[in-house]
């Protein structure tokens, strides 16, 4: 029995109706709106991963500052450490063929690390692979409250076994409440919480970090234009 052409048509346009859509890619600043408390200084005590005395003995205190980096249509968060054992400076980009992040970091001694995984809610889980060392290593970063992370270091034996803990961070930001948020304006950039003020042509708006200073004076006319249009959209 012979199907009529109209009737092959139809049952094309069904099949193509019902085939699932292609994910529409995230911005880079899309991706790290989940981001935005991050920004900031912050005061953070590590301790290795052992027994009570040994967790005293081997404490230290380390100073760690966010903020964002913009270049044209893209952005990322560069971080920076200060009296860390373990890192010195990183970049943290947004990789969007892969929907994940890429963490690239220096240590005290110079070396550079490359890190890359995903955001799941509020945990962040970057991986590395050392093919000399045959060894798996991995940074969990956990956002538990706008003024509070933690961030966990582990290792294993590639390809097989276990994670084991090696040290973890607490951070609480430096200078504000634990138990209150406050009424902070929002930042004319980021869209986060905006602690610094700028002005343009006699009118004060609110940015997160220097980074975000820094591109609101090189095109300030532009996100005034967004942050306008957001508002409108909004209906405020």
């Amino acid at each position: 029995m012979k199907r009529s052409p109209l009737l092959a048509l139809a049952g094309l346009l069904v099949c193509v109706s019902l085939a699932p859509a292609a994910p529409t890619k995230k911005t880079p600043k899309e991706a790290f709106q989940a981001f935005h408390d991050l920004i900031g200084a912050w005061r953070g005590t590590g301790e290795p991963h052992g027994t009570r005395e040994e967790k005293l003995k081997g404490f230290w205190q380390e100073g760690i500052r966010w903020r964002w980096q913009f270049k044209e249509d893209d952005c990322w968060l560069v971080a920076s450490w200060e009296k860390s054992k373990h890192f010195g400076r990183g970049e943290l980009r947004y990789l969007p063929d892969k929907d994940a992040f890429e963490f690239k970091v220096v240590t005290p001694a110079k070396e550079t690390q490359i890190y890359e995984g995903k955001l799941k809610k509020k945990e962040l889980t970057l991986d590395r692979r050392d093919a000399a060392a045959k060894k798996d290593h991995r940074i969990v970063v956990n956002m538990l409250h706008y003024n509070r992370y933690l961030y966990r270091y582990e290792t294993k034996p590639a390809d097989h076994g276990v994670f084991t803990p090696v040290f973890r961070v607490g951070a609480t930001k430096q200078g504000v409440p634990f138990a209150s948020e406050g009424d902070k304006p929002e930042c004319i950039v980021s869209g986060g919480l905006g602690t610094m003020e700028v002005s343009h042509n006699g009118k004060t708006y609110h940015v997160c970090c220097t980074g975000c200073r820094d591109a609101f004076k090189d095109n300030p006319e532009k996100y005034i234009k967004e942050y306008e249009a957001k508002k409108k959209a909004k209906g405020e």
